[in-house]
């Protein structure tokens, strides 16, 4: 180290900037290095993690030219670019991409800061963000002077500091402590969590991944933010940074809350909060218990075997087997032998041991009978005397096994018209219909696409191992526009083919959708709708022309780069006109 009565300014706060440095990297996920005026290294991330308060070798170019000239420097081509000429480290250097910004006290520069890349990922974070991080640098450099080094308060500085940082970032963000309670939130979260900064020191507060496989993976995860007695679905990620936490919230959330002891949350399987699926759910809280059949009715695809599922979970069977077998998938010859089972030597082929059928093995517990209406009326007849008498009789035996079990069936078939041609035993239809529960399709659930959309999203990417993408306001708008035939298994299909086309950190954007789902008629009005620019102030026409790009894009980057304004002034912009909550 350096003789204490020659240290710099920056070095005499060292520990104070090198837990700074540590954060800045942490929150632009980018190494990080603070050099002072004599070009000792103060502080640095990943391979400028170590020797500080060494001076830097006499090559160091980039450094010296913004402690020189006073102006901050960008290289995106290293090796290429001019300043680099003569460096004699030019061959081995592994940085991709560079940029500095001067620590400025009043004429003076005390120190650069700087982010640099060493992959090619990180080397087109910084050119597709130079005036984003140029800005965050900048601005942080000046609270860094003007507050650290006039306070001396190393750790008051710090906050100062930190705080500054976290409340000009466009990304909700929570600070918690090593005890993971929330100390601080900036003005995007308080908004995503609809909570004021008041309320949020006054409740207690704790984040949970919506699954724990969540823990594995990289990248932003659903978590659940419960605050008191409400819950949030937030997607984020954390970063550990030195006793303290920071829960970095994603641009793009699925605006979904909980409430607990309300049927949706004693129902998690159950997706939708549409009023046809809140009563739904209410009536499986009511009749889960009871030991009377269940008929579920709907289309392909509605989801009727999670809705058995739920019956069988909620009632006082869900410690006993759940046995499910789709009565259109087997042929009828097999069907009987599944149900029914069979005894030694009972038929040609048949095993030695016998065969205990489903209807046994459900025993004390749920039998599931899907699409029960391909059913033979042989079978039908043998399964009327099942629920009549409650006991089953095996193929080739004679004695009747005495069976408990609760019979939960579907079908996406019309009974009434079914009895009527003497396709279905009607006495049947009144042993499996003593509870009817009808299945809505999902074109007739008023915003319940929004939601099962970030559910499979969750599924997908746990499945597949890869991050949360986001995905557009376009891309929500096409998919409640769109009629749904195949129901929700069609969209957990799309959701899971979305989840393997998004390239790594994009968002799923309406390029990706395939062809059949056209342009709303709302965005085609949109296209056709002409301003009339000489009634508008150049606010207004500049207000409409962002907005338009940003319904059209859905991507700052691309807004900003077709605008021709950097990515921070868009921000600004975005704020300034209001439009964050609603477009971007």
């Amino acid at each position: 180290m350096l003789n204490t009565l020659h240290q710099s300014e920056l070095m005499q706060l060292q520990p104070t900037i090198l837990r700074f440095t540590q954060m800045l990297s942490a929150v632009l996920q980018l190494d990080a290095e603070v050099v002072d005026a004599d070009l000792v290294r103060i502080a640095g991330t990943g391979p400028y993690s170590k020797f500080f308060g060494k001076k830097l070798n006499t090559t160091s170019r980039i450094f010296r030219y913004i402690l020189e000239t006073h102006q901050e420097k960008v290289v995106v081509k290293s090796r290429t670019d001019p300043i680099c000429d003569g460096c004699s480290n030019k061959e081995s250097c592994r940085e991709t991409a560079f940029l500095g910004v001067p620590i400025m006290l009043e004429d003076r520069c005390i120190g650069v800061i700087s982010l640099v890349a060493f992959t090619e990922e990180s080397r087109e974070k910084i050119k597709e963000n130079v005036q984003l991080f140029s800005d965050y640098i900048r601005h942080i450099s000046q609270i860094f002077v003007s507050k650290v080094l006039e306070s001396g308060d190393t750790d008051n500085g710090l906050s100062k500091v930190f705080t500054s940082l976290i409340e000009n970032m466009d990304q909700g963000v929570l600070v918690l402590d090593d005890n993971s309670r929330v100390k601080y939130g900036n003005d995007p979260a308080l908004n995503n969590l609809n909570i004021s900064r008041d309320e949020l020191a006054q409740i207690s507060v704790n984040i949970q991944p919506l699954s724990f496989h969540n823990n594995e993976l990289k990248g932003h995860q659903q978590h659940i933010i419960s605050l008191g007695e409400r819950q949030e679905l937030v997607v984020g990620q954390f970063h550990d940074i030195h006793g303290h936490q920071l829960f970095l919230m994603a641009f793009y959330q699925p605006n979904t809350s909980f409430e607990i002891g309300k049927p949706s949350q004693q129902l998690r399987s159950v997706i939708g909060e549409c009023k046809q699926m809140q009563t739904l759910k209410t009536l499986i809280s009511r009749i889960a218990t009871s030991p009377s059949s269940v008929l579920i009715n709907g289309e392909s695809g509605t989801g009727k075997e999670v809705i058995a599922h739920a019956v069988h979970n909620l009632s006082d069977r869900n410690d006993k087997p759940f046995v499910a077998i789709n009565c259109a998938a087997i042929p009828d010859q097999l069907l009987e032998s599944e149900l029914f089972g069979y005894v030694r030597g009972a038929f040609t082929g048949a095993s030695n041991k016998g065969k205990t059928g489903l209807i046994q093995a459900a025993n004390k517990g749920t039998l599931f009978l899907d699409e029960i209406g391909d059913m033979s009326m042989t079978l039908q007849a043998k399964l009327l005397r099942v629920l009549e008498e409650r006991e089953v009789m095996p193929i080739g035996s004679n004695i009747a096994v005495p069976v408990d079990i609760r019979v939960i069936s579907a079908t996406n078939r019309d009974f009434s018209e079914m009895i009527a041609t003497n396709k279905f035993r009607e006495d049947l239809y009144y042993r499996l219909n003593v509870i009817p529960i009808h299945l809505p399709p999902l074109k007739d659930r008023q915003g319940d696409v929004d939601i099962l959309v970030h559910y499979f999203l969750d599924i997908h990417t746990r499945k597949i191992g890869v991050g949360y993408p986001g995905i557009t306001p376009n891309v929500m708008t096409r998919l409640n526009s769109y009629n749904w035939p195949g129901n929700v298994r069609e969209l957990s299909n799309l959701i899971e083919y979305l989840v393997n086309v998004v390239p790594a950190g994009d968002m799923i954007d309406v390029d990706l959708l395939p062809p059949y789902f056209e342009r709303t008629a709302c965005e085609k009005r949109s296209e056709q709708h002409n301003i009339d620019d000489s009634i508008m102030s150049l606010e207004e026409m500049e207000k409409i022309r962002i907005e338009e790009a940003i319904n059209r894009l859905g991507n700052r980057k691309l807004v900003a780069e077709e605008l021709g304004i950097g990515i921070a002034t868009l921000y600004r912009k975005i704020k300034k006109f209001e439009l964050s909550s609603q477009h971007a």
